[in-house]
């Protein structure tokens, strides 16, 4: 039989796609599909009101090998803090029990908004969330400009209040070589069946449209798929 043709790449977070792209290999993208935030959750009554408060504190950032245990070390690392907090891996569920049960301070996840997991604990137990954004020029600057500014809005969380922070976009990857027209066909599936993309549980601000497909925070369209989406929307 004939061998398989180029596939669309599974989505990935753009740090860890430009990390993982082996040199030679040309990646491009069919679109933006979701933006992870950043959250840096601190118990409501644990004092700690700012990054900077995180100094010689114990944080959980994320499960070893996730995109969590990538930013999160990024982030901590333009903070300059000193002393320099201990780094722990755990991932959301392990990390959302240590908070509660005191043996780590504050907790990294980037994930959807709102992340199920994180809004249950502020329904019982009072959560805070610190804000990122400060450190995003850092970030981009050691690190290239994959790095938004997003806001998770007031009341996402129990009664946190909105915060600004760090985004980093999931983009649906590609070999160039992709043929054009299953390039074309994966636009319209993205624009027209996106409320059929979209699980229930990761609505909240998420959503596909075509200002967000296009923004592939540097990562060049796939040129059918561009030439797609301007004939759809202009």
């Amino acid at each position: 039989p004939a061998a398989p043709g180029p596939r669309p790449a599974a989505t990935g977070a753009t740090p860890a796609a430009a990390g993982a792209t082996p040199a030679g290999t040309s990646l491009v993208a069919l679109g933006k599909v979701y933006e992870n935030y950043v959250h840096c959750i601190v118990r409501a009554d644990s004092g700690i009101g700012t990054f900077a408060d995180l100094a010689g504190k114990v944080v959980g950032v994320g499960e070893a090998g996730s995109g969590t245990s990538l930013t999160a070390p990024r982030i901590i690392a333009s903070a300059v803090l000193e002393p320099a907090p201990q780094q722990v891996n755990l991932g959301l569920n392990q990390g959302l029990s240590a908070l509660r049960g005191g043996s780590i301070d504050a907790l990294f996840w980037s994930g959807g908004v709102p992340t199920a997991a994180i809004a249950a604990t502020a329904s019982v137990l009072g959560v805070r969330l610190l804000d990122l954004s400060l450190h995003i020029a850092a970030l981009r600057t050691e690190h290239g400009d994959y790095y938004d500014r997003v806001l998770i809005p007031a009341g996402t969380y129990g009664d946190a209040p909105a915060i600004w922070t760090v985004g980093v976009a999931n983009l649906l990857l590609c070999r160039s070589d992709l043929p054009d027209s299953l390039a074309r066909r994966t636009v319209r599936l993205l624009v027209e069946r996106a409320q059929d993309l979209i699980p229930t549980s990761s609505t909240g601000v998420q959503f596909l449209s075509p200002e967000t497909l296009i923004n592939t925070a540097g990562v060049p369209l796939h040129p059918a798929a561009a030439a797609a989406y301007r004939s759809l929307h202009g």
